[in-house]
């Protein structure tokens, strides 16, 4: 868990009340683009569609190729209220959150399966409010 390089920030999330406005705003305003997920019903995005925004290019692996840089995800905004999320790659979530909560923040979102061998996400409040989600891979996927 104290390896830096594998707590690293390496999705963020934005949620939108209306996603074709949203997609259409970021094209027009910054070029990305967008891949369209469909996700199965009792996934995170309750059956909504998913769309991986794509910032920087990406090699076959579907990670960015350039050292930092980072891709991320559109979606329906699930609650009222939620708020665009930044996510940690953990090797580990039950540790990471054990650990989040040992040293004075809050999980606001257990461990949660995104959907079928795309790994888990949960989220927490730090110290100082500020939420954060982390993911950590199915077995299967390489790290890295």
């Amino acid at each position: 868990m104290n390896n830096m390089t594998n707590n690293a920030i390496v999705h963020f999330e934005i949620p939108a009340d209306d996603v074709v406005r949203a997609k259409e705003f970021y094209q027009k305003s910054f070029g990305w683009t967008f891949s369209e997920f469909p996700m199965p019903e009792g996934s995170s995005t309750g059956g909504e569609p998913y769309y991986g925004v794509i910032t920087t290019p990406m090699g076959e692996d579907h990670m960015p190729t350039k050292p930092g840089e980072i891709n991320g995800g559109l979606m329906k905004r699930m609650q009222p209220g939620q708020p665009m999320m930044s996510y940690l790659n953990v090797e580990d979530i039950d540790a990471a959150l054990k650990a989040v909560v040992k040293n004075g923040g809050q999980v606001c979102m257990p461990k949660t399966e995104i959907a079928p061998g795309m790994g888990w996400i949960a989220c927490f409040n730090d110290t100082e409010g500020n939420m954060l989600g982390m993911h950590q891979r199915p077995e299967d996927v390489p790290q890295g």
